[in-house]
């Protein structure tokens, strides 16, 4: 196992003046055995500097250590790390357990000890009683196993996995999302998860790096990032449904932008007017959708709370220790 340390790390395509340059200076300090989620929308880059770690794409500028070494210019297979992928990559002429042996076969690794490797992989996966099948007699939930599987075997000092609950139904998601957790809690091995998915960073992160148009606009834990946003990305970004961000909020200061999490604003009998527009049922709760001064807000009731009509006009209370105030020209905490 080993630290995972990106300096200042940058992505340009091309050279000269009409070079593009996708990542801007990332830096991130991830401890040794930690297991850090890279999070963001399409395009933001995320990806791609996950393939950077992996040595997938060249490193434009910065340094890059994995452990005590500098890795920057290392060919992938001399970095000591082990990939998992979206699409899972397994050979459909093997066997699961040939298709967990193949890299330790192409190293080399004596038979027994590749046996032993795999056995063991396949206990903690709960693999054993499907090694002798193929990849196409499983669920797709079977097949990304197998691929942390032969991920596993390598026993790498860091693991990097790009989007690979993305081809799994909701169910199997949270089912793997589980398993990935308990993995880790057994091995303890660094490791890079990149996901668009908030709820799988949420869940998953000791800590996440939020990612916004090549920029990284927050490194922390999910509790840090979600109760205390350094931007307005990030409070949009993270929370289902998001923070609430308001320009015209009652007792707004000029130039800032008031933030509010749903949960945090309370039904009262006076208060912030919201005019109804819709109430979505959730089950254990209701969101109630409305304006504040033209702006959209959203309220989240427990169940049981009275659901206003549309057009009616209910008052909210802010929690106070629950406001944000954030820059409304550059968006960053204040």
């Amino acid at each position: 196992m080993a630290s995972l340390s990106l300096r200042n790390i940058t992505k340009r395509y091309g050279h000269g003046p009409k070079a593009n340059q996708v990542i801007h200076g990332v830096n991130a300090e991830v401890k040794d055995g930690e297991f850090v989620v890279i999070v963001g929308p399409s395009g933001c880059g995320k990806s791609t500097l996950l393939r950077m770690v992996a040595g997938l794409e060249e490193i434009s500028g910065g340094e890059l250590r994995i452990g005590d070494r500098v890795v920057n210019d290392l060919e992938p297979a001399q970095r000591d790390i082990a990939m998992v992928f979206q699409n899972y990559a397994l050979y459909p002429h093997m066997t699961n357990f040939e298709n967990m042996a193949y890299g330790l076969k192409i190293a080399k690794v004596p038979k027994d000890e590749i046996k032993a490797r795999v056995d063991k992989a396949a206990k903690i996966l709960e693999l054993g009683h499907l090694l002798e099948r193929k990849p196409r007699e499983l669920s797709g939930g079977q097949r990304q196993r197998v691929a942390m599987g032969r991920a596993i075997v390598r026993q790498p000092q860091v693991f990097l996995f790009d989007e690979p609950l993305s081809n799994l139904d909701a169910k199997l998601r949270a089912q793997t999302r589980l398993e990935i957790q308990k993995l880790h809690r057994e091995l303890g091995i660094t490791s890079l998860f990149v996901t668009h998915d908030q709820v799988e960073a949420m869940t998953l992160a000791q800590r996440m790096i939020v990612m916004n148009a090549g920029n990284m606009e927050q490194f922390g834990t999910p509790e840090e990032v979600y109760h205390t946003p350094a931007t307005t990305f990030v409070a949009s970004f993270i929370g289902s449904p998001p923070m609430n961000l308001l320009k015209n909020a009652p007792g707004a200061q000029p130039g800032t932008i008031l933030g509010i999490r749903p949960e945090h604003l309370d039904v009262r009998s006076e208060g912030w007017a919201v005019t109804v527009e819709t109430v979505e049922l959730l089950g254990a709760e209701r969101l109630i959708y409305g304006r504040i001064n033209g702006e959209q807000v959203i309220v989240r009731v427990e169940e049981g709370t009275h659901s206003p009509e549309p057009d009616s006009v209910i008052h909210v209370q802010p929690r106070a220790d629950r406001l944000h105030a954030f820059d409304a020209a550059t968006g960053k905490r204040k």
